[in-house]
């Protein structure tokens, strides 16, 4: 089972993040009122069952990699930062760099 962990700015709160955990586009759970897309990565994980091997992780509507668990479990701080970065490269190249 491989859930994609979707993050973005809280549409009612545009200081915090949200996220939302799926599996095949089906909705599994989701959070809001985080301080940073780290800390909702770290909660997206701390929820899923122990029959997840990976994750996929998306902000802003960009995929940003597949990563094992273990290595966002350890790595958190690089993974969410990795989002953040594709994310605006994405949209930089979108806009006309």
């Amino acid at each position: 089972m491989i859930p994609r962990i979707d993050i973005d700015i809280d549409k009612s709160d545009s200081e915090n993040f949200e996220y939302r955990v799926t599996y095949e586009s089906e909705p599994l759970f989701d959070d809001s009122g985080f301080s940073s897309v780290m800390h909702c990565l770290v909660a997206a994980i701390e929820g899923l069952s122990p029959d997840v091997v990976a994750v996929e992780v998306a902000y802003g509507g960009f995929v940003s990699g597949t990563y094992p668990l273990a290595v966002v479990a350890m790595n958190h701080e690089q993974v969410a930062a990795h989002a953040v970065n594709t994310a605006m490269a994405i949209r930089e190249a979108l806009n006309g760099g």
